[in-house]
């Protein structure tokens, strides 16, 4: 095939019945362990009465499995780089399955603490395992948008459904059910996956180096321990000195990085035009998504009164716009539309999502939710896109480190959010509430709440409405800082994808030159 120049080109093959095949295998693990950040919402009143944790272990029952992912995501994605992508999808699929089953089966605190850790591990191998066999799968640019875009939305989706369907197993069955349902997705994964799923990986890898193995746990764990306990306990010298310790390591990383020979995380990925942009941009999505997420989900069950069953059921309803945003994004980047227009634009529409919360009251239910959508509709338009960048920028054989740096970046970005607009929000709290109110009321919203209880007739409805409008008083304050964020990421993206697009642009001509000549 030659184009008008002369030049021969050769087409790029379009994925067919098989890959897509393989890409709706590669989803139902995705959805599982997204959805196991959130599925133990509504079975811990169960775990507790059956296994007696302390307050400490039920907080490990709780974290354990989200720090193992986080601190071992660029583990894992520069190991499936060296070892090959399918196989370490298919190990990690055996290692979660085992542990869904040594969980739902735990007699103990401390088994399931253990069970969780390993599922954990084997979370930190799928998901930048899944996302590199996507740039394996779909070589064709706008088949590979359209995949990320739908590995975006279950990605976003399982997060709110695993709640729910942890609510429906529970009061139907045993706890240990939400474990279980774990096993036919891993199990049909360990069937196809040798049959559907191409082997990939990088064919000269050099040596691995094990010494950034324990840096990298040690600068990400320290920092996304202390930014997710900020928002909670308050500015208290413990987390902060967490985040500086973080920070010092991530600096130590960062020298290894630039000095071993063979290193974990090469730095000539940030060199490419796109993929620094993208990660910083995807971090900045995460960041509002989350930030959002901390307020919306305490407002329908402290402000609006709503069981967590109903709550989460209600908080599915943004999910059904997010549905809408990946492949209408994907569709107008590949009509022509100037990918960088594309990402502001989703930065704005978030922004308008965070402004319908800067004009909402305690009893605007509906006016929320619609933020929410909104919100999510705008973050994955952008998480979307700025994937597919990712990816497209970096050379296949380094596919699965440059989406385990995405996706480590998206846990810092979703960290930070719940810290800085939830660090507002309470500021806010607790400048807005009487100071006649009892100590434990300027905590929290759900100290005041336990406080009311406890109070005779309207003392008590007194000290509930105020704390809620002062709740709401700090949303709305978080809101506006969020929508300033994000009209100044929306500036960001203007400026820096464009230069990617006219570098991209400036090369291609090169390279017709370098034909014609």
């Amino acid at each position: 095939m030659t184009n008008p120049n002369g030049a021969t080109t050769t087409p790029t093959p379009l994925a067919g019945r098989r890959e897509w095949t393989a890409l709706g295998v590669l989803m139902l693990p995705l959805l599982l362990v997204s959805m196991d950040v959130s599925v133990l919402y509504f079975a811990v009143p169960a775990i507790s009465a059956d296994l007696e944790p302390s307050g400490t272990e039920q907080l490990w029952i709780f974290d354990i499995y989200a720090f193992v992912l986080a601190g071992l995501l660029m583990t894992m994605g520069s190991l499936g780089d060296r070892i090959g992508r399918r196989r370490l999808l298919l190990i990690g699929a055996a290692a979660f399955g085992a542990a869904s089953l040594v969980a739902a089966y735990a007699n103990s605190a401390e088994t399931l603490i253990a069970a969780r850790a390993v599922l954990g591990i084997g979370g930190a191998t799928l998901m930048p395992s899944t996302l590199a066999i996507i740039r394996t799968l779909f070589t064709d640019p706008a088949q590979r948008a359209k995949a990320v875009g739908m590995w975006s939305g279950v990605m976003t989706a399982g997060v709110a459904l695993g709640s729910v369907m942890s609510g429906v197993l529970v009061e139907h069955f045993w706890w240990g059910s939400v474990f279980l349902v774990n096993l036919p997705a891993m199990a049909l994964l360990l069937v196809l996956g040798p049959i559907l799923l191409p082997e990939s990986k990088n064919p000269a890898p050099g040596r691995f180096d094990l010494l950034s193995v324990p840096l990298s746990m040690a600068a990400v764990l320290p920092v996304i321990y202390g930014v997710k306990e900020i928002p909670s306990e308050g500015w208290n010298v413990r987390y902060v000195m967490s985040v500086m310790i973080g920070l010092f390591f991530a600096a130590l990383f960062v020298h290894r990085q630039r000095t071993v020979e063979s290193p974990m995380i090469p730095p000539s990925l940030f060199r490419g035009h796109g993929f620094s942009p993208a990660v910083s941009l995807n971090l900045l999505s995460m960041f509002a998504m989350m930030g959002s997420a901390y307020f919306t989900t305490q407002y329908l069950q402290s402000v609006l009164g709503k069981s967590s069953m109903e709550a989460a059921l209600w908080g599915l309803l943004p999910s059904v716009l997010v549905g809408v945003a990946a492949p209408v994004s994907a569709q107008l980047v590949q009509r022509g539309a100037n990918r960088a227009y594309v990402v502001a634009g989703g930065f704005v529409l978030a922004a308008c999502g965070y402004g319908m919360l800067t004009v909402s009251g305690t009893d605007s239910m509906w006016l929320v939710l619609a933020g929410a959508g909104v919100i999510a509709s705008g973050i994955v338009t952008v998480s979307s896109q700025m994937m597919d960048l990712a990816l497209g920028t970096v050379p296949v054989e380094k596919a699965g480190t440059a989406s385990s740096v995405l996706e480590t970046g998206a846990e810092f970005g979703g960290a930070l959010g719940m810290a800085v607009l939830g660090s507002i929000g309470t500021a806010v709290y607790r400048h807005e509430i009487p100071s006649s109110a009892p100590a434990p009321a300027h905590e929290t919203l759900g100290g005041a709440l336990a406080v009311a209880q406890q109070l005779p007739g309207r003392a008590g409805e007194s000290l509930v409405t105020a704390a809620r409008e002062a709740f709401t008083s700090g949303m709305q304050a978080a809101a506006i800082a969020g929508a300033v964020l994000l009209l100044g990421a929306a500036v960001l993206a203007s400026v820096t994808l464009r230069r990617v697009r006219v570098r991209e642009t400036q090369a291609a001509e090169c390279e017709c030159e370098k034909a014609l000549v």
